[in-house]
């Protein structure tokens, strides 16, 4: 049980959020949502103790153990994995260490002796004699092999000491769980075990993420964060999403209609509230909702940048065609023997181990990289607009203005009015589009290339990795803008719910080729784990 209790915090001038009077229970896992900069990971620190609220209080009962996933990949560098994860449980920790110099003594006194059945009995009590199979079913949940307990973390990946340090914040079955982003860098099999793993714990879980299958599985609770307030809502992201949109839509029109919109509130609720579970998260989630009530729905004013793609002119039969194409970058095979044809109604999205792999075949196929063998040929109807990773070439260096910055793509209408009609739309309005577009940040980067690629009129896209840098509004609008688009959509991404609603074949990179299956994403992940 966490209690925070009138709760403000102002930061440089600005405030972030104030009069917060919230309850985290146990049994409960509580999404965090917001705007960059809204406020969500500084709200964490304050729960964890990190940093001070200018006022109000975070009360937490004493004897409970609050667990925190670390942020710094370097810090237990001179440590073992086994080490790091059992840090999880500081008490424990301090109590082998104890019991190590004890047993360790030449002169091993009878104060010693008595102070070490202090030590085991506490040691027993903290469930220490299971600690490191404890820790051997974390780390090999997360995809670990087992082996990697004896390692030194400074011999690990980036992405291996994120799952130890995820390992690290399960450790010992803490009271409460805080998660700050804990998806990035985690492969299918490892988010799938977390989310399994937090939707039968018996603790309190608050969890900042922009993965928003990853909260739609887990979150009994949406937390917002919205010009200033916090408030909580029954539900998984979905469900606040759609009721919010909905929300919005009876607000507008409140004169029109309002017992009809009412109706179909309550039928919204009625529907989600009969959806199934597997969890006691959500059993408990769906009893919560069978007493919701209209008032309680949330009205958020966060706006959404309009993403669309419209297409100048029609695909023909032919789209792309590569034949055998590989490439070895610094010894390294990337791409062996790579083939296939792309066909007019193909939204395909490219996934695989490798994402340095991937973005090769992206840009051999946009010819900013040439195959070390094989070819491909695109349609003569074909007209390509790509969407890279990096975007820095884009952008550094520039001391233009954004409306300077999107006028050199414009091909038709080069006016201030025209221009700012797509700027708009990526939320840049007034004199924001006079800012330079060096000193953007990287989620206005990235709506400014979407601007750009709106612009184009291209019947086929290319995107590599689109929602970095997004929050949970700019990636809805991507997904939308997507799903909606009539061409082809050629892509790669970590967004659960992009890859399941945007694609209908997806093509595997892999050592030995590709493997290349019609259908959604989750049918594809069946069909691996049954091959």
């Amino acid at each position: 049980m966490i209690t925070v209790s009138n709760v403000s915090l102002q930061f440089g001038g600005q405030m972030l959020f104030k009069d917060v009077d919230l309850k985290f229970s146990n049994g409960n896992c509580y999404g965090i949502i917001g705007a960059n900069g809204a406020g969500k990971s500084t709200f964490l620190k304050i729960l964890c103790g990190e940093i001070e609220p200018t006022t109000g209080d975070v009360i937490i009962p004493k004897e409970t153990r609050l667990s925190v996933l670390k942020q710094d990949h370097f810090a237990y560098d001179e440590y073992t994995v086994l080490d790091t994860v059992i840090m999880g449980n500081e008490r424990l920790y301090e109590i082998m260490k104890q019991k190590d110099e004890l047993y360790a003594k030449e002169d091993f006194s009878e104060a010693d002796g008595d102070l070490a059945a202090e030590l085991e009995g506490e040691f027993a009590e903290l469930n220490g004699w299971e600690a490191e199979s404890d820790a051997s079913k974390l780390i090999q949940g997360l995809g670990l092999a087992e082996e990697l307990l004896y390692s030194q973390m400074s011999s690990l990946s980036g992405n291996e000491k994120v799952k130890v340090l995820l390992a690290q914040a399960l450790f010992g079955n803490p009271d409460i769980i805080l998660l700050d982003e804990p998806t990035n860098h985690l492969d299918v099999d490892a988010i799938r075990w977390l989310e399994d793993f937090l939707s039968e714990y018996f603790g309190t879980v608050l969890v900042v993420s922009h993965d928003r299958h990853f909260l739609n599985n887990v979150c009994t609770h949406i937390v917002d964060i919205d010009y200033t307030k916090i408030k909580m809502y029954v539900g998984n992201y979905e469900f606040w999403y759609e009721s919010s949109q909905l929300m919005q839509r009876m607000i507008k029109q409140q004169n029109k209609k309002a017992e009809e919109k009412i109706k179909e509130l309550q039928e919204f609720i009625a529907r989600f509230s009969a959806n199934k579970s597997k969890s006691k998260q959500a059993t408990s989630r769906r009893k919560l909702l069978d007493k919701l009530t209209v008032e309680e729905m949330p009205a958020s004013s966060r706006k959404y940048p309009y993403i669309g793609f419209d297409m100048d002119r029609e695909l023909g039969k032919e789209i792309l065609s590569v034949n055998g194409i590989s490439k070895t970058v610094d010894g390294e095979k990337l791409l062996n023997n790579i083939s296939f044809t792309v066909g007019r109604e193909d939204k395909i999205a490219v996934i695989g181990e490798s994402e340095q792999a991937i973005t090769m075949l992206f840009n051999i196929l946009t010819e900013n990289e040439a195959p070390d063998e094989g070819d491909f040929k695109w349609g003569i109807s074909t007209s390509l607009s790509y969407f890279p990773k990096d975007n820095s070439e884009f952008f550094d260096g520039k001391t233009m203005s954004i409306i300077e910055w999107i006028r050199q793509y414009s091909e038709t209408d080069e006016t201030e009015t025209y221009l700012r009609g797509f700027l708009g739309k990526m939320l840049f309005s007034g004199d924001e589009v006079y800012k330079p577009v060096e000193v953007l940040s990287g989620g206005e980067k990235v709506r400014c290339m979407f601007s750009r690629m709106m612009l184009f009129g291209s019947n086929v896209l290319i995107l590599d990795q689109p929602t970095n840098h997004l929050d949970l509004e700019s990636i809805t609008a991507v997904n939308n803008g997507l799903s909606a688009f009539k061409g082809v959509v050629i892509f790669s991404s970590h967004d659960h719910e992009i890859l399941q609603t945007v694609a209908n074949r997806i093509i595997e990179i892999r050592r030995d080729g590709i493997i290349d299956r019609q259908g959604t994403y989750e049918e594809f992940l069946e069909f691996k784990k049954n091959r």
